[in-house]
């Protein structure tokens, strides 16, 4: 019921008598037992069909959306009486489409597949999810979220630089509607970064690199990796002289707490290695890159921590945060050329900060 085309028609239009085959009815009712009931009571004495329901919770209540046939040559005020006349607010009355009368879940399962198959028209889809009168894509910078015209005007942002603004005169929308096209923008974001699956590099010598996960079969080869480092960038990346990483780190680089590894892979060698551990706190979460040093200045390192952000955001991350040496300026400059702005901790030169965009605007 969620996904109807819908003309918006004024509740206050009381000349209005039945010439759609159905409506789409909002009552606005008290949480209390009976209370449905008695209109329904009332939609039959008016010789009203239902035949949908959905139940939306709005602050201080439920919001009832009823769709129905009405009774030939009813006029929408005396629907509009007769729901009052049971101590309800009848919010708005407009005509649906009996061709798209389908359960929630399926509407949106069904717009979220449309919207994976034709991402061009994500807007049009997401009209439908909110009953919408229209939905444009504006730049992020002219969505302005805070302008909600008393409900009427919601902001979906897509990550990446844009937004979608909805507007609906027929009706306010209420959280549910929002959350549910958050989630689907949320899935679209997911499926253009493809956050779970592999990613290949466009590199001009041709290089298939490939950035993934790390599994626990990838031990012997981060094992490698560090091997052939030198002892200046193994201690840029630990802080701490070594030759080689100790075995009982390997599961730890791999699959750290709460964490991802990246990998960068060429052929079955592991070439760089980046890492995205969520704070305990909430704090920034903290990233860390490891390089072989015959891959450094090949641009490795800035598609390993491009990535991690991209992961980060996923995971509702807003901040992150880095350890390095004094005078080390690597990842400074690494995180500057992925556009992550970089600042040094107000008290601690060493530890840098990055802020991620606002995936919300």
């Amino acid at each position: 019921m969620e996904t109807y085309r819908v003309r918006p028609t004024l509740v206050h239009s009381a000349e209005e008598t039945a010439s759609a085959s159905a409506w789409r009815v909002r009552i606005r009712v008290d949480d209390r037992p009976g209370t449905l009931a008695r209109i329904a009571i009332r939609l039959a004495d008016l010789e009203c069909n239902i035949l949908g329901l959905s139940v939306l919770p709005v602050p201080g209540g439920v919001l009832d959306e009823i769709v129905l046939r009405p009774a030939t040559g009813l006029p929408k005020q005396l629907l509009i009486d007769a729901i009052r006349d049971e101590g309800c607010e009848c919010s708005a009355v407009v005509d649906a489409d009996l061709a798209e009368l389908v359960d929630p879940a399926t509407a949106t399962l069904t717009a979220a597949k449309r919207a994976v198959e034709e991402p061009g028209g994500l807007a049009e889809v997401l009209r439908g999810v909110l009953a919408a009168d229209v939905v444009t894509k504006v730049p992020s910078i002219e969505a302005n979220p805070a302008r909600t015209e008393g409900g009427h005007r919601a902001v979906f942002p897509v990550g990446d630089g844009t937004a979608f603004v909805a507007r609906r005169r027929w009706s306010p929308f209420v959280e549910l509607e929002l959350s549910r096209a958050v989630a689907l923008t949320g899935l679209m974001t997911a499926v253009r970064d493809n956050v779970t699956g592999p990613i290949v590099l466009d590199r001009p010598d041709g290089a298939a690199i490939v950035l993934r996960t790390g599994v626990p079969g990838d031990a012997e080869a981060v094992s490698a990796l560090h091997q052939r480092c030198s002892m200046t960038t193994l201690f840029h990346r630990y802080h701490t002289g070594m030759r080689a990483v100790p075995r009982r780190w390997l599961h730890r680089l791999l699959m750290p707490p709460r964490g991802i590894s990246l990998l960068a892979v060429c052929g079955r060698e592991v070439i760089g290695l980046g890492q995205l551990i969520p704070s305990a706190d909430g704090d920034a979460a903290e990233v860390s890159l490891l390089v072989e040093d015959s891959w450094q200045r090949q641009g490795i390192g800035t598609a390993l921590l491009t990535r991690l952000a991209v992961l980060a955001v996923t995971k509702g991350e807003r901040e992150l945060a880095a350890v390095c040496l004094p005078g080390d300026d690597s990842l400074y400059r690494t995180a500057t050329r992925v556009g992550l702005r970089p600042e040094r901790a107000p008290g601690d030169p060493g530890t840098l900060r990055f802020r991620l965009p606002d995936s919300r605007v």
